[in-house]
């Protein structure tokens, strides 16, 4: 959403949301992300450029999601007149929008009052033999569909994975939720990402169990059900973190760096979690006092040499709500110069061993931002004119 105000409700109710907009970049998510596009009056205009927007909703879809339009241009037979535009505009651009799902193989499903629903195929055998038919948009050649930090949209329809039966989806069967938290992703089933078995990911399932419930020994508030809602980890990895919380009446914002070796975000989506691109040397697309909690792992060795320690640390104390808490995991040695900064933001801080025993150079920060307000102008006046 790009209205701040819309944004601001949703996560003042504890609902997941982002600052974004519709213009040149590809959308801060990995291919075939969502389950379900939902467009409410969103103001988008789907039909121009020749598509290029609903070619960007293609790009993030999952194989058999689904497309909702509700508002203008649906149902213009009875709302032209409120719209304030003409039967044959609207009549037009609605055909526009059909005809671009076509072109890009989705099913409309059913459209009924005011709301339309587009399916999107579950691979992509029948739409490479409709090619002869619609020549554009043409299937992308050669570039990830997963790089989405100012990356520029494209105007092509980013292929599928392969598959070997016309009735197969494309990239892999999802475990249903629950078990699809715990289970394998298939894009590491498949081998997709570099470096990352089954076992690597099972591994990492079991050892952030073990470290949520050290947390939650050191850090009486996150252990504390109900106190926090919206939390942020800004270095998720295979989002363990987040699967560790499941159980827990909390949502998590999972960040996967732009900088990190491996992208990872596809893999967090196919667990049923939540997530975006960022560059932590940059500010975060919400607004002030968004997250009661945020998580750091590793995040400050990882952006050594390439910004400054205080910047990052601004960029948390303003997306961090008062009497919120901070975990951030890193050496020793790093640690000790983020204590020291961040004993300047009003935040009350101490360090912890690992759960792993003293002996372990790796070290966890644990802070609280202190609510503090500034003198009014009131009394700033009152004092000089005393003085």
């Amino acid at each position: 959403d790009t209205h701040e105000a819309q944004v601001q409700f949703a996560l003042e109710r504890g609902v997941p949301a982002l600052i974004g907009v519709l213009a040149s970049n590809r959308q801060p998510y990995p291919s075939r992300a969502f389950d379900m596009a939902h467009c409410s009056r969103c103001l988008i205009p789907w039909g121009q450029y020749d598509g290029l927007y609903l070619i960007e909703v293609d790009r993030i879809l999952r194989p058999g999601g689904y497309w909702i339009l509700s508002g203008p241009p649906i149902n213009w037979e009875n709302h032209w007149k409120g719209w304030d535009r003409t039967p044959e505009d609207l009549k037009a651009e609605q055909y526009v929008i059909e005809s671009i799902a076509r072109s890009l193989c989705w099913k409309k499903l059913v459209q009924k009052e005011d709301i339309a629903i587009w399916k999107k195929p579950t691979n992509h055998v029948h739409c490479k033999i409709n090619r002869k038919v619609f020549k554009k948009p043409r299937f992308c050649q050669a570039q990830d569909p997963d790089v989405a930090w100012y990356t520029k949209m494209e105007s092509c329809l980013t292929p599928l994975p392969e598959v070997s039966d016309i009735k197969e989806i494309a990239g892999g069967q999802l475990a249903k939720w629950p078990e699809r938290l715990t289970a394998v992703p298939p894009r590491i089933t498949s081998g997709s990402l570099k470096g990352i078995t089954a076992e690597i990911f099972r591994k990492d399932t079991e050892l952030w169990k073990k470290r949520i419930s050290h947390y939650k020994a050191m850090d009486y508030q996150l252990a504390e059900p109900g106190r926090y809602r919206n939390l942020l980890d800004m270095n998720s990895y295979l989002g363990g973190f987040a699967a560790a919380l499941v159980d827990d009446p909390v949502w998590v914002m999972n960040i996967v760096p732009a900088e990190a070796k491996i992208n990872t975000l596809g893999v967090i989506y196919e667990r049923g979690l939540i997530g975006t691109y960022q560059n932590w040397c940059e500010a975060m697309s919400t607004y002030p006092r968004t997250y009661d909690f945020i998580h750091a792992d590793s995040v400050f060795s990882l952006y050594k040499d390439r910004c400054e320690m205080e910047d990052i640390l601004l960029e948390m104390d303003r997306i961090l709500r008062p009497r919120g808490s901070v975990i951030i995991r890193d050496d020793v040695d790093v640690l000790t110069n983020v204590k020291s900064i961040v004993d300047g933001l009003q935040w009350e801080s101490r360090m912890v061993d690992h759960e792993g025993g003293p002996h372990v150079r790796e070290k966890l920060l644990i802070a609280v931002k202190l609510y503090w307000t500034t003198e009014s102008a009131q009394n700033q006046l009152g004092s000089k004119t005393a003085s």
